[in-house]
């Protein structure tokens, strides 16, 4: 009888050893299982301007913010099989370490070059865009309002960097229009004398940014806000940015196009828009 019982009680200790054991290794499968779930997310690293407001910046709390990057997370939180990493940086480590893969993709307000599209992929669809257009005296406003009205007051433009996009968009108009701009090239000018030469008459436009006028004339603290009521900006165009991506991000690239399209359908880019821009900028891209 003895024997019978303590046989019986090997095979109840067994049992439950045997039962741990099966637990134990399906929980650390479970545990391997979720392991490889978690690695299979792509981590990407996302490089972005420190300081341009308000496509890409850093806020007073530290944190990573700004029209393009937001438009990022959105993209993230959209894309389930990656995990983005945002990184603050200069303009130009942002070039350098999206080529040489310390980054996989850019954001900084980019437009679209040749010399760039050498280097990095672009996206089917712009991110965002730059204004762009006329300040002029603000005597002037009732007789200039648009760029064919300036064209025929004097079409007296501030000399423009034959490198920069507002060149070949004035260069663009001269060709579909019989009134034309004065399109001189400079390479070296000044913000301020600019500015300053547009008042003393020496010129009747120049061709500016509107994110840069805001920053540089219209706010409180701005370094020539004493200009703001002597001069009035007129939007003509937006220009194109785009996000740059390393050159071996081809898959990458292609599950961001898929979502940014998602996000165009569904209001959320445009939501971004009026948040930070106050206006959808898309409207005045060229078709």
């Amino acid at each position: 009888m003895k024997k019978i019982i303590k046989t019986a009680l090997i095979l109840v200790v067994l049992v439950s050893l045997i039962g741990c054991k099966k637990e134990k290794s399906s929980s650390i499968t479970r545990s391997n299982n979720d392991s490889t779930n978690i690695t299979q997310s792509k981590k990407i690293r996302v490089a972005h301007s420190q300081t341009y407001i308000p496509y890409a910046f850093v806020d007073e709390n530290g944190n990573s913010d700004g029209y393009e990057v937001k438009v990022f997370m959105a993209i993230d939180e959209y894309l389930d099989d990656y995990e983005f990493e945002y990184i603050p940086t200069s303009s130009e480590d942002l070039l350098i370490g999206l080529d040489s893969g310390k980054y996989d993709v850019g954001v900084k307000g980019a437009w679209y070059t040749e010399e760039r599209a050498k280097k990095f992929l672009f996206p089917e669809h712009y991110i965002g865009a730059s204004s762009l257009g006329l300040v002029i005296r603000t005597e002037n406003a009732d007789e200039i309002t648009d760029m064919d009205s300036f064209a025929k007051y004097s079409g007296k433009l501030v000399p423009i960097s034959p490198q920069s996009a507002q060149y070949s968009v004035i260069t663009d108009y001269n060709n579909t229009h019989e009134d034309k701009i004065i399109l001189q090239a400079s390479d070296t000018f000044d913000v301020a004398g600019a500015y300053q030469w547009v008042l003393e008459g020496r010129y009747d436009g120049y061709m500016d940014l509107k994110t840069l006028f805001e920053e540089n004339v219209l706010k409180e603290d701005a370094v020539y806000n004493d200009l703001s009521k002597k001069l009035t900006y007129i939007t003509y165009q937006a220009i194109p940015t785009y996000p740059l991506f390393n050159n071996k991000q081809s898959e990458f690239i292609a599950d961001y196009n898929k979502a940014f399209a998602a996000l165009m359908e569904n209001g959320t880019i445009k939501n971004l828009e009026m948040e930070y821009f106050g206006e959808d900028l898309f409207q005045y891209v060229a078709k």
